[in-house]
Parts: C-alpha cells; structure tokens; sequence
C-alpha cells in the first residue's frame, strides 16, 4: 500500500494554511509520500475554506481532503458567537475525536500511516493516535518562545494561586527574556476561564507525551528557548519530546495571478524602503476612535504608507462587507493622503507587498505567521499585538530577537496618535529603526541558510521524514 501522513488542523483558514504548507514542504522531501488533510467545521465563522481547498486540490494531487461529517447539532459549550475563544476549538476537537478515529480507520484501509501531525488545539486527539498505534506529532505555528512558556506553564501555575493577570510581576521563563505577567497569551491570563484549564491541561497531560514536536521557526532565530527545551529545563519533571525546527514555513503562491493589484501596482511607483506596510492579519479590527488615532498619526509623520483597513467589529456585525473609509477615517484624510499613502479595504497578498523593494516597515499585530513573513522579506517591524499570544510575541520581538520596535498603548488600552507617529517615524528615521533594520536583514539570510542544503531546518526536517520510514 502507498504510504501517507495525516494531518489534522484546527478549524480555521489560518491553521488550514499552515498545514498546507507543511504538507507541501513534506513532499518536496519524500515526494512519494502522500498527503491526507483532516477537515473539521466549526459551528461559528472560521473563515472560507472552500476556495483555498478546491484551488490545493487542483494544483497538487498528493493533498487529499477529507472532511468530517457535519454534526445535526453542537454541544452547548462549543460557542458560535466568538471569534477568539480558544476554549471552543479545544471543545470542538474533543467532540470529534470519534470521527476521527473513522477517518483514520477509513484511510489505513488503503494506505500506510506513517505519522498522524496535528495541530495544537487538536492536543486531545493524542489518545487517537495512541489506539491506532500511529506516531503522532504536534505541529506547533507559534514561536519556540511560546512553546517554551507552554511547556513551562504547570510549573508557573504551582508557583502561584493567582491569575496571571492579577499578579503584577514579572516571570521567569527558561530560555525567554523576563516578562510582566499580564503579557502571558490572553486566554492564559484568568484561571477562572475554562480555556485556561484546557491550556493547562493539555501541558500537563499531552505534550510531553507526544512521539515530537514540530515547529515553525529556526534555530538561529530563537537559539536561547530552543535551547531550553532541549535541556529540559521547561519541564523539569518530566520529558520533552524531541523538538523539529522546520521554519521558516510561509504562505507560498498557487500558480501566478492574471491581474496585478492596485496595491502591488501603487507600490511600483514609490522610492525604495519608503512605504510603511500596516496589516493586522485577517481577525484584527479596530474600534472607530482608534482607526481615526491611526489615520491622524500616519498623516503627522509624513511618512508613505500604505494600510489595510478592516470594518470595526460592530460595523462588521451588521452585515457591511467592506468598510466605508469616509465615515471611519477623519474628514479629509484620504484626499490630503493620497500623494503619499493609499488605503486598502480587508486584504492585500501580504507575502508579496513584504517583498516588495519599496516597502521599508511593518506594523504588524504580531502574529506569528507576519513575523516569519517579515523575516524573510527583511522588513523590520513595530509590534502592535491585539489577540492570543501576540503580546508575548511582542516582548520576544523587541526584547529578545530585537527585530521589532514597540507600539505602546495608554491605560484606556489606546494607542494615541502620538504614538503611532513617534513609532513609524523612529521605525524608518532613527538610530534605533536602523539597527532593527540591521538585525532583521541578518535574520533573512539566516532564515535562508537553515533552509537550504545542509542548513539546520532542512537537517531537521530530513531526519523527521527519514524516521518516519
């Protein structure tokens, strides 16, 4: 029988297309693999997946889709109504363990299973695996960094009876620089929530017990937390399973666009290293106030940008599909802008505006997918988190990678106009923004170092590959 990987990621397009790309990165290395995905729904909005599955089904062959059976019904903790709550997408896994199992009965039926790779939220499904006999591995999209404060989290949580966020102090994590503890992943920050008893759980139960750990970052990007886990000094009491640093991962093209975008095209027209890129991924969005405290700084710099602007969530709830940039922007803006600025309504094609020669800066919301994309493009970055782990990547951006400059907000949790032009400004006319300039292009080259022959992600991924034989 054909031998197969399985993936399985949580249900969202942005886990979706993180898997994807390890699928396809898999494959460039045992073309003779094949690729079997796992897709879930979710009874809440987790993005459009069917186009994004239907264009990988025609372009790569070895990637199978195989989608769950939809459910009559969900259970009542498993809610539809937020976009960020990490506590249904552990509930969500949990619920469809049993199919899974069919899944992967049903696949074994023709193929041989070499690995079960899953996704983080997915942690529960381990015990799957465990019946089946499958070698099964997390695949781990945030930073090292987190990895390692995860990992480390059973023994934060002894140490203390309060929530993070009530402690006011700053932790102590292997391998990570000191942070407040309010900068811990947001569903972290209250252990009253359930979604902190399912984080703490899953490091207490789960991760060590996995047969390895794949992540999506490089060595040299984060040699200290790496470090760490390997010493085992973020699990004291017990084992860390073997760690696979196969990054940078990114999101790579399917087949060439017929039409340029306005966005890409403006671009063409602007001075080299000029243009501020602000993009906040596809979940962030801004309340009115501070779109406006945006608009009003950029305009006081004087600096190029150029802006994806979302519908605030409660204009976004009333069923508008694009924001209307007169009624949210100040009166004004877009005409006395537009010789040094354009403003883009919900998406632009990230991977290739962070490449583009002219774009010199990025504002970004610290997603871990954007930093590895900025890395490679050798753009640096002022970090502006607003969701999940994003506030600790911001610490281990600035603090430790030194590849980001802060964006500060003010106790009302807004950043005020002043900011955002005192931060754009040293980001693209200051000692400080240089020598992040500087350190970000010498993490680009070593991010092309670890993945060509004989560099450590390719070293590493061939290993994983090869025990999988």
């Amino acid at each position: 029988m054909k031998s197969t990987i399985v993936l399985y990621p949580a249900p969202a397009i942005g886990h979706l297309i993180s898997m994807v790309e390890l699928g396809k990165l898999i494959l460039t290395f045992k073309p003779s693999l094949s690729i079997h995905i796992i897709i879930s729904t979710a009874p809440y909005n987790s993005g459009d997946t069917a186009p994004y599955i239907a264009t990988v089904s025609a372009t790569i062959p070895s990637i199978t889709f195989h989608h769950l059976p939809q459910p009559t019904s969900f259970p009542p903790s498993i809610s539809a109504s937020s976009l960020h709550h990490e506590n249904s997408l552990f509930e969500l896994t949990t619920f469809n363990k049993s199919a899974v199992h069919q899944a992967l009965t049903s696949i074994s039926k023709n193929y041989t299973l070499h690995a079960f790779i899953i996704d983080f939220f997915c942690a529960e499904t381990l015990t799957v695996s465990v019946q089946l006999k499958i070698p099964c591995f997390i695949f781990y999209t945030s930073s090292a960094s987190d990895l390692a404060a995860f990992l480390y989290l059973p023994t934060l949580h002894r140490n203390s009876q309060k929530s993070f966020k009530d402690q006011n102090t700053l932790l102590h994590i292997p391998g990570v620089p000191p942070l407040l503890s309010s900068d811990m992943a947001k569903p972290l920050l209250d252990r009253r929530d359930k979604a902190y008893d399912s984080f703490l759980a899953c490091a207490a139960n789960y991760l060590c017990e996995f047969t390895g750990i794949i992540v999506n970052t490089f060595e040299s990007l984060e040699p200290r937390a790496i470090k760490a886990m390997l010493d085992g000094s973020c699990v004291p009491e017990g084992r860390t399973p073997p760690i696979h640093c196969i990054g940078p991962l990114i999101l790579t093209k399917e087949g060439k666009r017929n039409v340029r975008s306005e966005s890409l095209t403006w671009l063409d027209s602007q001075p080299s290293r000029s243009v501020v890129f602000l993009c906040f991924g596809s979940l962030g969005s801004f309340t009115v106030e501070q779109l406006r405290e945006i608009a009003l700084g950029l305009e006081k710099s004087g600096q190029r940008f150029l802006w994806v602007v979302r519908s605030p969530v409660s204009v976004a709830n009333s069923g508008l599909p694009d924001p209307d940039l007169d009624s949210l922007l100040p009166d004004g803006f877009l005409d006395r802008t537009k010789e040094k600025g354009m403003v883009v309504k919900n998406w632009v094609e990230q991977v290739e505006v962070l490449s583009h020669y002219s774009v010199g800066g990025f504002v970004s919301h610290c997603g871990w997918n954007s930093v590895l994309e900025a890395v490679c493009a050798g753009v640096p970055m002022v970090a502006w988190p607003l969701y999940a782990e994003q506030r600790f990547n911001r610490v281990v951006l600035v603090e430790e990678i030194k590849i980001a400059l802060p964006m500060n907000e003010s106790e009302d949790g807004i950043v005020s106009s002043d900011e955002v032009e005192k931060r754009v400004n040293e980001l693209m006319n200051s000692e400080r923004g240089e020598s992040v300039r500087s350190r970000v292009v010498r993490m680009k080259n070593e991010a092309k170092a670890a993945m060509a022959n004989g560099g450590s992600s390719q070293v590493a991924l061939t290993k994983l590959t090869e025990s999988w034989n």
